[in-house]
């Protein structure tokens, strides 16, 4: 991953090419998406046609949705593009076959300014339909890449646009929101500049951290997803897209996608079993998770191979932090160093210092450092798996430390969500809730039957709101094992002025009640980002009622 000093940064908004006024669709609705087939043929994505769909709901592309995108300015128009494709990587001393963004892991990152508006085209040269999903950003719902929800999944060798207006600065990411594939190489960072930016410093890291077996002894996430049903054909308890027929074989196994009910199961692997057993974590209040992936990684590469970051003593160093992992909570420290946290998921918080951070999959967080003389480890802890990533910070002479090297600053001070608190320019006026919604948060490793409220993700599946409440969401943790439990389309805000988040560890045993205010029309997902545990069932749907 790139590190940009302050002064490539502030010119980060003018230099991506294209600007513009975006042009109105055919529908009338100034974002909507169009799907070209490997003719290059563009035809309308209808993107609320998913089956079953109650009466009475706003629909992803509806007015309702054009007019709120509408409120949000008409900024100039920056241009990107990613091709989705097979390829080979290497991790560093491992080459793996996998899938990428353009032969980039992670790829290329994304950068925009808020108030500008986004128009990427993605191009999918996979042998399967996937889509694009825009973590922490309140984009319009059309935009928002669920299959057989909000879009039509892009077919293999179709395209896709994607264009929106970008109203959230901070640490985003963009991954697919299809089956497993977010556990391969199918993800990078997407950087909100904020154009007011208070913070000075010299050079900006940014960190992903994912947990890895894709092309590992024949591994595939598919086969694990399988394994972990116990080779029983799960029925695709995962999001449903009517117009997917059976899944085509790719990487290595027969892919379960965004399918809907009677999906083919995946083949089994002929690698080793990746059932994770015993791993546990007093900080995660039990198990620390179901996948024993075999590589943990920092911007793509092994701890064996790790990135070295440069800079010179004394140096100012903005580091973003994104846990691209599918099933793995990260303890981090940067060794020799104490770091003073800035944000979480993308909005600042008042300022905290800390030896560690715990990360759990998708939550980002920033923070600043001033650096030493010398070579320290940046050190990413599989929390519970007895596993670590590494990256380096080099300053000055020395001899790099090990791969295995755990600096005492991970078992120092430790901060989680819980103990920040928003900074006054993002914290939620205190308000009454006008309505409550209650997710209990169920299921078990031995029968790997999560759910919402024991019902598995259908996308018939609503849960009432209308524009204008201040809804409370409690999620109650009546599993064995943690949830880090993700908003679509809005940010939420923890009690007693917490921060403003997407994405929130929820452990065993816990009840946590999150605010949001009901402002971006649409049908939207609530999910656990624990990928294997979504695909298995623990996902909803809050749809907004037409008033």
């Amino acid at each position: 991953m790139r590190t940009h000093s302050r002064r490539a940064l502030l010119g980060a908004g003018i230099a991506v090419a294209g600007s513009g006024l975006l042009t109105a669709c055919a529908t009338g609705a100034s974002g909507s998406g169009r799907q070209a087939g490997p003719d290059g043929k563009n035809v309308m994505d209808h993107s609320h046609d998913s089956g079953d769909v109650p009466p009475g709901y706003v629909s992803p592309d509806g007015p309702e949705v054009a007019e709120t995108e509408r409120k949000r300015g008409a900024g100039p128009v920056r241009h990107y593009s990613l091709t989705a494709a097979e390829t080979r990587l290497d991790l560093g001393g491992r080459t793996v076959r996998t899938w990428a963004y353009g032969d980039e892991l992670p790829g290329k990152e994304l950068r925009i300014t808020a108030g500008d508006r986004m128009a990427l085209t993605l191009a999918n040269h996979l042998p399967q339909s996937t889509t694009l999903h825009w973590h922490g950003l309140a984009v319009r719902n059309d935009m928002d890449g669920v299959p057989g929800l909000t879009q039509r999944s892009v077919k293999p060798g179709a395209t896709f646009d994607y264009h929106f207006a970008v109203t959230d600065p901070g640490t985003h990411w963009v991954h697919p929101h299809y089956g497993v594939q977010l556990d391969r190489g199918l993800y990078t960072a997407l950087i909100v500049e904020d154009p007011r930016e208070p913070l000075s410093y010299d050079q900006e890291w940014v960190v992903m951290i994912d947990d890895w077996l894709d092309g590992i002894d024949d591994s595939t996430p598919d086969a694990v997803l399988t394994e972990l049903h116990h080779g029983r054909n799960h029925h695709g308890m995962g999001h449903e897209d009517m117009d997917d027929g059976p899944r085509t074989r790719g990487g290595g196994g027969t892919t379960h996608g965004a399918h809907g009910k009677g999906g083919q199961a995946a083949a089994p692997s002929d690698g080793p079993s990746r059932v994770l057993k015993d791993a546990r974590s007093r900080l995660l209040r039990g198990i620390a998770g179901d996948v024993d992936h075999p590589y943990h990684l920092i911007n793509g590469r092994t701890a064996e191979d790790p990135q070295t970051f440069r800079a010179r003593p004394g140096d100012r160093i903005r580091i973003r932090f994104i846990n691209a992992g599918s099933d793995t909570c990260y303890r981090v420290a940067l060794g020799g160093h104490r770091m003073t946290v800035t944000h979480t998921d993308g909005r600042p918080v008042e300022h905290a210092t800390t030896d560690a951070l715990l990360i759990g999959m998708s939550e980002r967080y920033d923070v600043m450092v001033t650096v030493k003389d010398g070579v320290f480890p940046l050190t990413a802890l599989a929390e519970g798996k007895n596993r670590t990533a590494l990256a380096l910070l080099r300053t000055g002479s020395g001899e790099a430390p090990g791969p295995s090297v755990r600096p005492k600053r991970l078992f120092g001070k430790l901060v989680t969500a819980d103990r920040l608190r928003a900074a006054e320019s993002v914290r939620a006026v205190s308000r009454r809730p006008d309505r409550t919604i209650d997710m209990t948060l169920t299921g078990s490793m031995k029968r790997f039957d999560w759910s919402i409220n024991r019902d598995p993700y259908s996308s018939s599946q609503r849960y009432p709101v209308e524009a204008g409440e201040r809804v409370r969401i409690i999620f109650r943790n009546h599993s064995r094992m943690w949830h880090p439990m993700h908003v679509h389309g809005h940010t939420f805000a923890l009690p007693d002025g917490g921060p403003r988040k997407d994405t929130m560890m929820v452990l065993p045993g816990r009840r946590i009640a999150v605010d949001f205010d009901a402002n971006n029309p649409g049908l939207w997902m609530v999910h656990c980002h624990n990928l294997y545990h979504s695909e298995s069932g623990m996902m909803t749907v809050m749809g907004y009622r037409k008033t």
